[in-house]
């Protein structure tokens, strides 16, 4: 255990709060205050935040411009993209700032910041100096660490008041517009447009919704969604309808910022995917097997949602849960959304910091139980993760359909003692196949 982990751990949040304050302003002096010449948006919400960003990262390639973004899953720079190996969705303040730098360096104009209310609450979008602001969707969430749903709320709506406060830029010559980008579809909108009533707010839905950019014709597919957005159209290799939500976000902001609208649309044709996110792993089994990173039940019960235009004959849902006393109450309500919806549940280690993960395992299956699921008859407590995912294998027949969730692309198993243990989902996954295919005789 590091000396800095040990200290921190045991100090109040509350009185770290000067330090994280100081050290934000001191990264942005130290790094010359890199987002000043950077048109910065960020991206805030329960759910689907880290595809959002991504998203308004490709569609703004239509300026011709470089672009870059910061998100949970993946950092982008230019024409370069990696794996977030940091197992934060807001890197502390040094990160977010030399990234910043990086960005400038690299000839970007626009930079895309995944905002997190963890981040927020700790200063870390001080001297990131935002453009833009966008807004996905609100659920419980974080309830622990922020104490209770109003202070969660109130946490992502320092983002709206930043845009709203910060100096207006110039960048090549034009003034930036600033504005705030809502989901139609959310109840809080309203809240998050009141937080800068002189700023721009657009509204994005689909069209069983009114707003400012709204998806018509919409087909959604295994695989794919189409639709026309301002008669552009628009092709996703993203399926289900909160990934539409999210490209619409992405539209939004080009048309706040002035880019064809059918030239962002063709960009995120071209978008395969985003890493962890209802990702596919074909390792030549006749059954179909999905990553997706949803580990609370609003973000599972969208998955789901997308998938029920994919063919299958049974469920098999591998899953697990955080430790670390976050959001606790949470665990039975897993298990209850496992027992309503998968024909096989397999409940597994996930992160779980400091606390025994079968203990996690256990909250989780409690809650599955009490729907009337008995273990060991459908309901599986497995606390090794590669083998849980072996069992899953093992259980797919032809034309089932196993999904793993709660990991998506992260790289490491959070263990006791902040120590981090490699991890690839889709590894282990293509291993689980290869081995059950072998067992199988295929």
């Amino acid at each position: 255990m590091s000396l800095l982990y040990r200290l921190k751990s045991h100090i109040p949040a509350k009185w770290l709060l000067p330090y994280h304050y100081a050290l934000a302003r001191f990264a942005a002096f130290f790094y010359g205050h890199p987002a000043r010449k950077l048109v910065v948006i960020g991206v805030t919400g329960t759910n689907g935040k880290t595809t959002t960003s991504y998203l308004i990262a490709k569609a703004l390639e239509a300026s011709g411009h470089q672009t870059a973004c910061t998100t949970t899953a993946i950092m982008k720079v230019g024409e370069k993209e990696w794996i977030n190996r940091t197992k934060m969705t807001m890197p502390g303040r040094f990160f977010v700032q030399r990234m910043l730098r990086d960005m400038v360096n690299a000839g970007c104009k626009y930079a895309v910041i995944e905002t997190s209310s963890q981040g927020l609450v700790q200063y870390r979008h001080l001297g990131v100096e935002y453009d833009i602001a966008v807004f996905t969707n609100l659920t419980p969430e974080h309830l622990e660490s922020h104490g209770g749903f109003e202070a969660y709320k109130q946490a992502k709506a320092v983002l709206f008041k930043a845009v709203a406060e910060a100096p207006s830029k110039t960048i090549e010559g034009k003034p930036v517009s600033k504005a705030f980008v809502l989901n139609r579809a959310s109840d809080h909108a309203d809240f998050y447009a009141s937080q800068g009533p002189e700023v721009r707010n657009l509204r994005y839905g689909l069209q069983e919704q009114e707003g400012d950019l709204v998806a018509t014709n919409i087909v959604y597919q295994a695989k794919s969604t189409t639709c026309r957005v301002d008669g552009a159209p628009l092709s996703l290799s993203l399926p289900g309808k909160h990934n539409l939500e999210n490209a619409l976000a992405a539209l939004g902001v080009c048309r706040v910022l002035g880019v064809d609208l059918r030239g962002a649309a063709k960009k995120l044709s071209e978008v395969p995917g985003v890493p962890g996110r209802l990702e596919r792993v074909e390792a030549g089994q006749p059954w179909t097997v999905i990553i997706d990173y949803a580990y609370e039940p609003e973000a599972l019960q969208k998955c789901l949602d997308a998938l029920k235009v994919v063919p299958h004959k049974r469920l098999i849902h591998v899953l697990g849960s955080c430790g670390g006393g976050r959001d606790v109450s949470r665990r039975p309500l897993l298990g209850a959304f496992a027992a309503k919806h998968a024909d096989i549940a397999i409940v597994t280690n996930e992160d779980p910091y400091d606390e025994h993960p079968q203990g996690i395992i256990d909250q989780i299956i409690a809650g599955a139980v009490a729907e009337g699921r008995v273990l060991n008859e459908g309901i599986y407590s497995i606390l090794d993760r590669q083998a849980a995912i072996n069992k899953a294998m093992e259980f797919a027949q032809p034309g089932d359909l196993v999904l793993l969730t709660g990991k998506g692309c992260e790289p490491w198993i959070c263990v006791a003692d902040g120590k981090k243990l490699p991890w690839d989902e889709r590894t282990a996954a293509e291993q689980a196949i290869k081995t059950a295919l072998a067992r199988k005789g295929v």
